[in-house]
């Protein structure tokens, strides 16, 4: 088993009955929701290379994609 450390997080109380309501649901704790969100939103590796997402401004669209290949 992984050592945990122990940890306070603050929730509004909606968003807290929310995630009970979640938890209930899938048959998991609620700290194992938060775990797997935290891993998921802030932890996760960034992928670099050619299956990266696209970060940057489109500068042309799906319609003219082959104009990288005209002549300048």
């Amino acid at each position: 088993m992984t050592p945990m450390t122990k940890t306070q997080v603050y929730f509004p109380e909606s968003d807290l009955s929310a995630l009970h309501k979640v938890a209930r649901r899938t048959k998991r704790p609620v700290a194992a929701l938060i775990r797997e969100a935290v891993e998921r939103v802030w932890l996760a590796a960034e992928t670099d290379g050619p299956i990266a997402l696209w970060r940057g401004t489109v500068k042309r669209g799906s319609v003219d994609h082959d104009s990288i290949y005209d002549a300048p």
